[in-house]
This record gives structure tokens, C-alpha cells and sequence, in this order.
């Protein structure tokens, strides 16, 4: 079997979450920006031209979202392997990359953005 080169992104999903290591940020929350790129073969759903035959990109931009929301963690590196884990929930997906941003994170010198960026997939 072929490794599928297929791809669904979704950039830029933003979210208010409260995670960091220092107390104002677990308190006060900030946004996060994340990109998901799923891997999948997307055949299938080409020629069937069925939703179900794919994944629902705005049902794993909810999840996505929702998961960044909830259960505070200390490193953007966690959030960020918390997505992957989503997105390989879905059956279709071979593999995830995930790239979290955080544009506020506490870093005492002017910069744009700072960000992870993990892969995973199956094994």
C-alpha cells in the first residue's frame, strides 16, 4: 500500500486558551493559532463526491478548537500533540502536522511569533 500524499489544511484556527508555565497566563488565557495539516488519500471521496468519504474539515476545526479550550497544560508542545491526537482519531488520516502559535507568549523582547510545530502518524 501506498503512503497517501493527499492533504486537508487548516490554517490559522484561533483560540482562547490558558495555557503557560507563569500563573498570568493560566489566569488570563490568551489566544493560540493553530495549523492542521491532515495526510490521507482523498480518491475515494473525489469520485464519490461524499463528505463521508473524507474528513469533515469543519468538524476537525470544532474539535481542534474545543480541544485547545479546555484542560490548561504548561507547554504548547502538549497542546500541540493533543491536536495530533484528534486528528489521527479519524480513521482516514495517516498522518498530522500540527504547528501551534502563540503571537502573547511572555518573551521580554519584540518578536512576531513563537510556535511548535510536531508530525506524527501512524505506526
Amino acid at each position: 500500500m501506498s503512503v497517501p500524499r493527499d492533504a486537508i489544511t487548516l490554517t490559522g484556527l484561533r483560540a482562547r486558551g490558558h495555557h503557560g508555565v507563569f500563573e498570568h497566563e493560566r489566569r488570563d488565557g490568551q489566544d493560540f493559532i493553530i495549523d492542521v495539516r491532515v495526510t490521507l488519500d482523498l480518491a475515494r471521496a473525489a469520485s464519490s463526491d461524499d463528505v463521508a468519504d473524507t474528513v469533515h474539515y469543519g468538524e476537525l476545526a470544532v474539535a481542534v478548537v474545543e480541544a485547545v479550550e479546555t484542560d490548561p497544560v504548561d507547554l504548547i508542545e502538549t497542546v500541540a500533540e493533543r491536536v495530533a491526537a484528534i486528528a489521527l482519531g479519524y480513521p482516514a488520516v495517516h498522518e498530522v502536522e500540527v504547528t501551534v502559535h502563540k503571537p502573547q507568549a511572555p518573551i521580554p523582547v519584540p518578536f512576531d511569533d513563537v510556535s511548535v510545530t510536531i508530525v506524527r502518524g501512524r505506526p
